[in-house]
């Protein structure tokens, strides 16, 4: 489904989540300052890189910080090759798997992941891999979409995430499949649930942002 999205993956973005992914993108990558602090060289790994645009953000945030963008599509790596060719940036994007990464442990000072965990088939795995490629003392950061649950908005945010967003989607990508989004955010543990996977995973100083009315959370953690 990726691979034949890939051409129209940013603008669905922007259009399903009414510009506020763009917002929330942002917070993930200043998150990732404490991982550079006193050093004058850093590395960071971006999962699900897709098309990266988180890549280039951290690349362009960050002077001297080089990032490596992973993902299995083939198609989306392709339109990020365009933006970092023309963009010229500190940026390589290699295919592979979140659940087995291609690289040696405390290789990295920061590894994130955008709207990315939930097509993960071993969750676990994926957080267990970049705990262990981050080095102590580095930041690991996973942000996701959740379903608002609380407040005055939640009913509404609900009926967007569950009903606009699949349909919308659908439409706009030609893809049947796109409508898997609203079942597979539902689907997505709990807040706190998440926090308890993340520290199964061997991470520790958690801390969890909610963005967006609980639209999105930004989870934060340190391999020990």
């Amino acid at each position: 489904m990726f691979d034949r999205i890939a051409d129209r993956y940013d603008l669905l973005n922007r259009l399903i989540s009414m510009g506020l992914d763009q917002g929330w993108r942002r917070r993930l990558v200043a998150a990732l300052a404490p991982a550079f602090a006193d050093r004058t060289s850093s590395k960071v790994l971006d999962l699900a890189t897709g098309t990266a645009d988180v890549a280039l953000a951290v690349a362009r945030r960050f002077a001297g910080v080089r990032v490596v963008g992973l993902d299995p599509s083939e198609a989306m790596l392709r339109v990020g090759a365009g933006k970092v060719a023309a963009l010229a940036a500190p940026v390589s994007l290699v295919r592979g798997d979140a659940q087995r990464l291609p690289f040696p442990d405390d290789a990295f000072d920061g590894a994130l992941i955008s709207f990315g965990i939930r097509n993960v088939p071993d969750r676990d795995a994926a957080l267990r891999e970049m705990a262990r490629v981050t080095r102590p003392g580095g930041v690991v950061a996973v942000l996701e979409l959740g379903l608002p649950r609380k407040g005055v908005l939640a009913p509404l945010a609900r009926l967007h995430t569950q009903h606009v967003v699949p349909r919308l989607g659908g439409w706009l990508s030609g893809e049947e499949e796109y409508r898997y989004l609203a079942a597979s955010v539902a689907a997505f543990p709990a807040p706190e649930a998440f926090l308890e996977r993340l520290e199964a995973a061997g991470l520790v100083d958690l801390e969890l942002r909610r963005m967006g009315f609980d639209a999105a959370h930004l989870y934060l953690g340190r391999p020990r």
